[in-house]
């Protein structure tokens, strides 16, 4: 499953900037911090993040066509805030739903495995 390209153009203007408020402390979200790629300026992306052993899963909701995720492939990294705290992510990697939750640690294996979305992306800590 995908979800509408409508609906995500809609969250870009009206829900992300209400969700950055809170996304970065909120258990399964979190805010991607990362530079365009033409543009050279700097975005904050509140995003559904799950830990994995060495790193996060992000959901590709809106399926692998997204901004986002060319501007950090780009970039080879990026900074996500989650749980209140700030770190480095490298190497983006897309995979499938159910390789990304073999990846999952804890409640997140069981919840991430069930999510109606086919791709997650793979992204490890930096150190």
């Amino acid at each position: 499953m995908q979800l509408p390209q409508w609906l995500a153009r809609f969250n870009r203007h009206v829900t992300n900037p209400i969700q950055r408020l809170w996304a970065g402390w909120a258990p399964t979200f979190g805010i991607l911090e990362h530079v365009g790629r033409k543009s050279g300026k700097p975005y904050r992306t509140p995003l559904t993040v799950f830990s994995t052993a060495d790193g996060v899963a992000i959901l590709l909701t809106y399926g692998p066509n997204r901004d986002w995720l060319k501007n950090i492939t780009a970039a080879g990294n990026a900074r996500i805030k989650r749980h209140g705290r700030t770190f480095t992510v490298a190497d983006p990697r897309v995979v499938s739903k159910a390789e990304a939750a073999e990846h999952g640690t804890g409640m997140a294996r069981f919840v991430f495995g069930r999510m109606p979305f086919e791709q997650a992306v793979l992204l490890r800590r930096a150190p």
